[in-house]
């Protein structure tokens, strides 16, 4: 090509009277093109191509946040005994991993849905039963809430802004502290932090997909933590139907459909277990009618909001004023002494309030039993091991 460039300037240039004017035309002409390929198109492309700056302030702020969510995670009593004994047993067998069977023979489950232990049980399987392997997956989930909130404040407020928040995350103390325990709530925020980065995109975008894979990931969290997932619903409506853009017609039908995933999601896990015979799955821990659609919206729902001494676990107990219980409430998990459900009778004669303080004492000692048999089994399994 450059031989044939050659050829062409030369016999331009020996044109006679016009050579010379031919001569300087096919330069300016090679400089033209030259400048139009270089700055239009490869300056163009590198433009396109060229990678963001790294935000330094933000790796140290992830560094700090790395460094409370795991100091002190390898040492025995880090982990929640409770939730360990748990996940040693889901790794054994299936049936113990889809129901998140608390004891190896399958008895009684826990008292929390399975998805965030399914989670620690694969880390488990992975990198064996430690305290540090099923802590890890809260330390993570702590970094990624941690990202999350820098991504969601930078484009609204700004770099500083965004540093601040995610410092501020970082470093407070209950975060630091779940993150770096084997307890479910860690996992919870991160899911519901994702659903509302999915949220803003999908006012930012106008696209409804972005608006169900909120409400989908709401759902998720319902099967970490139950109800509490629930406390992020009202805010996700009406930040949509204030902030979207879209017709208010367009607003109902997509909150709508989202409402839809949302309740399918949230209750899935629950009505698969629930249609299944009794006698061909374990027991649901902390249930008084073997039911996870009622550990969901009584004892993890109503009782967590209203302080344990009401709700719907307890409704049948107060139905005709006698302060009877359920046979549910006699159930008790291996081992557990049954004196613990037993002995605390209501008098006819106490006033309502009274009454409800005393039914919550056979509940509260029939838990304490549970816990105690769980870290009773979790030492025997640490001595076997």
């Amino acid at each position: 090509m450059c031989g044939r460039r050659k050829q062409w300037l030369s016999a331009s240039f020996l044109h006679g009277e016009n050579s010379g004017k031919t001569f300087f035309e096919s330069l300016s002409f090679i400089h033209n093109f030259f400048i139009f390929v270089f700055y239009n198109g490869v300056t163009k492309e590198v433009n396109t191509l060229k990678i963001k700056r790294i935000d330094i302030v933000l790796i140290g702020i992830l560094f700090i946040a790395a460094f409370l969510n795991m100091y002190g995670i390898w040492q025995d009593d880090a982990a929640n005994q409770y939730y360990l004994a748990s996940v040693k047993s889901m790794t054994q067998s299936f049936r113990n991993f889809f129901y998140a069977s608390f004891d190896p023979s399958g008895f009684v489950t826990v008292d929390k849905p399975p998805v965030a232990l399914w989670i620690q049980t694969i880390f488990a399987l992975i990198f064996g039963v430690h305290t540090w392997s099923v802590i890890i997956p809260q330390a993570l989930a702590g970094l990624g809430s941690v990202i999350l909130l820098y991504i969601m404040i930078k484009p609204k407020f700004g770099t500083g802004a965004a540093r601040v928040t995610a410092l501020v995350m970082a470093l407070t103390p209950i975060a630091a502290a779940v993150s770096r325990t084997n307890n479910i709530d860690s996992m919870l925020v991160f899911t519901l932090l994702f659903g509302s980065w999915c949220l803003m995109r999908a006012v930012k975008r106008g696209r409804v997909i972005w608006l169900l894979a909120a409400f989908a990931l709401g759902g998720l969290a319902f099967n970490m933590k139950m109800m509490q997932a629930y406390m992020v619903l009202p805010a996700f409506l009406l930040f949509y139907l204030i902030a979207s853009k879209t017709s208010i017609k367009k607003k109902i039908i997509s909150l709508l459909a989202s409402l839809v995933v949302f309740a399918a999601l949230s209750v899935s896990w629950a009505v698969t277990v629930d249609s299944i015979s009794s006698s061909s799955r374990p027991y649901i821990g902390s249930s008084q009618t073997n039911s996870v659609l009622e550990l969901a919206f009584g004892y993890n729902g109503t009782e967590r909001l209203l302080g344990q001494t009401t709700g719907l676990s307890h409704g049948t107990m107060n139905a005709a004023g006698k302060g009877t219980t359920q046979d549910g409430m006699n159930m008790q998990p291996p081992g557990a002494n049954s004196s613990s459900a037993d002995g605390n009778a209501q008098k006819g004669n106490s006033s309502k309030n009274g009454t409800r303080r005393k039914e919550a004492g056979p509940r509260r000692r029939t838990e304490e039993a549970h816990r105690e048999r769980a870290k009773a089994m979790a030492v025997q399994a640490a001595e076997k091991a």
